[in-house]
This record gives C-alpha cells, sequence and structure tokens, in this order.
C-alpha cells in the first residue's frame, strides 16, 4: 500500500427494487481503472455505508478485488459505534481480499481523545492490514488532533490520514510534526489542488464518480509541477466539487455520475432522489460543466 495518488470514495449502485446493481458497480470500477486511478474505498460516506448490509459489503468488496486483481488497491471503509464490531469488520475485510481499512472514529458516541485513540489502536491491533484514519471533525464531530497522531505514530499499519478538517494549514502542521510518517490525502474535494501544492501525497474524491478524467489529471498535473494546466481544469471543476462539501452530497454527486453516464441517481431511503427545484439548480451546475467540459493533456503518460 502506497496510500498514494487518487483514491475514489466509490459510490454504491442500487436498482429500482434496492438491491445491488452489481453490473453498474463493475462498470463503474472499469471507468475509474480506465482513468487511471490508483485504488478504490467502499463503504464510505458517498457508498451509503450507514444503511449496507454485511452481506452487501461482502459482495461489493469480493467483486471489486475480483475486477482489479492486483492492479490497484481497494480499501474498505469501517465506521461503527462499537470497538468490537469495528475489530470483526476489519477481519472480514481480510477474509474478503482488501487491501487495507479506511478507519473513523467511533460513530454515533463523540468519544473523547483517550477514547478515540483507545478506538483506533484496539482496531489496528486486531489486523495485519494498512489503515488511513479519516480525519473529518466538521461531519463527524471528533478531531484527531495532533497530540493524538503523535501517539498512534507509535502503532506501525496505521500508515495514513484521510484529511478532511478543512483546514488547509493542517497538512503543513502534519509534516512539520511527523515528515514523512504518515501519508497525508486530501478529503475534501474543493481543497484538493491546494493541499497537493503544500504536499498532500493523495486525494480521498467524491466527484470523480463521475468525471475520473478530470480528477487524476489534476493530481497528475499537479504532481508533475504543471500547475498552470491543473489549475484550468480545477477551475473548470469547482462548481462540481462543490456538490461535495453539501450533506445531500450523495445524491448531487450519484446525479453527477448519471448525468455523465458512469452511474444512477438510486439512492437508499431514508435518503429520496432530488426533485422539482433543487433537482433543477443541481442538473443546471452539471449540464453547464458537461457541456464545456475541458480537453484534456495525455495526463496518462505522466509519471
Amino acid at each position: 500500500m502506497q496510500w498514494t495518488g487518487v483514491f475514489p470514495a466509490l459510490a454504491t449502485q442500487f436498482t429500482e427494487d434496492d438491491r445491488l446493481n452489481i453490473p453498474l458497480f463493475e462498470k463503474t470500477i472499469h471507468a475509474q481503472v480506465e482513468a487511471g486511478v490508483d485504488g478504490l474505498i467502499l463503504g464510505g460516506s458517498l457508498g451509503e455505508a450507514s444503511v449496507l448490509s454485511i452481506d452487501e459489503k461482502e459482495k461489493l468488496v469480493r467483486t471489486a478485488v475480483e475486477m482489479v486483481g492486483n492492479k490497484i488497491p481497494v480499501v474498505l471503509n469501517i465506521a461503527e459505534g462499537a470497538t468490537r464490531e469495528a475489530i470483526a469488520q476489519a477481519s472480514l475485510a481480510t477474509d474478503w481480499g482488501a487491501w487495507g481499512i479506511m478507519l473513523l472514529p467511533p460513530m454515533r458516541y463523540k468519544a473523547d481523545d483517550r477514547e478515540t485513540v483507545s478506538y483506533f489502536k484496539a482496531v489496528a491491533a486486531s489486523t495485519d492490514l494498512p489503515i488511513m484514519i479519516y480525519n473529518n471533525p466538521v461531519d463527524y464531530k471528533i478531531d484527531v488532533t495532533i497530540d493524538m497522531f503523535a501517539e498512534l505514530s507509535q502503532v506501525g499499519n496505521i500508515q495514513a490520514i484521510k484529511e478532511s478538517t478543512r483546514d488547509i494549514t493542517n497538512v503543513t502542521r502534519l509534516i512539520n510534526r511527523f515528515g514523512d510518517r504518515f501519508r497525508i490525502l486530501c478529503g475534501v474535494d474543493t481543497l484538493a489542488m491546494e493541499e497537493l501544492m503544500m504536499g498532500a501525497d493523495g486525494w480521498v474524491a467524491g466527484l470523480v464518480c463521475a468525471f475520473p478524467r478530470e480528477t487524476v489529471a489534476v493530481y497528475r498535473l499537479v504532481k508533475a509541477g504543471r500547475l498552470q494546466e491543473a489549475a484550468i481544469i480545477y477551475r473548470w471543476f469547482m462548481p462540481l466539487l462543490e456538490l461535495d462539501i453539501h450533506p445531500k452530497l450523495v445524491q448531487y454527486i450519484k446525479l453527477a455520475a448519471a448525468r455523465a453516464g458512469t452511474g444512477s441517481e438510486l439512492v437508499r431511503a431514508p435518503r429520496l432522489v432530488l426533485e422539482g427545484d433543487e433537482r433543477r439548480r443541481i442538473l443546471s451546475i452539471i449540464d453547464t460543466a458537461l457541456a464545456s467540459r475541458p480537453v484534456l493533456p495525455d495526463y496518462l503518460t505522466i509519471k
């Protein structure tokens, strides 16, 4: 696990009768791999993890692993309230063939610093899989502080951080404190270019579900120092990327993917597909972007 590059937080595809749509899920994965992504994350917030059963998570992971083989890593998100349940899912992730884990702090209970660190350490101790800690205090109300990461730095298989504090300077703080001990991946689409320029190693992306080629192009151009070319794409991308920082990011990004031909807008209740003025407003953003989609350089040749 290198924890570098673009890791899509894949949306979960459903049928009209609320089952997993595996053929469409496979089509989504194919589009991502063809675009040059560096890994896949399943069962995240965008993947509607809170409404997936264990059997469904297994089906998604096994399908993805079978499709990509050894080309790119498949990572399972774990977001649970009970430590023992998180440990159980870490064990299942190994059985299903996942390469790594993205791990959120405890859900539903606002654990204090000691409890949060103990939770992470317990899950890490239960598995040999490499782990990326997902730090998103805006949405999940627990801030994994620099001092907490100092404690976690002693745990060998905690290797990466999904940086979603929405504070670009946190990338600099992490590098100043830990050097290259942790890989840092931006977890907020609207800050991706800025955080990559400040030293982030990768991008856990959302709008990549609809626009994989543009996402990978921005990443590779930035890392190659071709900032002007990256900025042109990024500026075009920004109205779309802002769909990632809304409570309805799942519905918004799925609608974008449906419009772009890479997925379906179907969601699982209690979420509902968009309608009325809200749907028209989001479609206007998506369709405006599609009508002015930039011509990309041959980004796949960039190392």
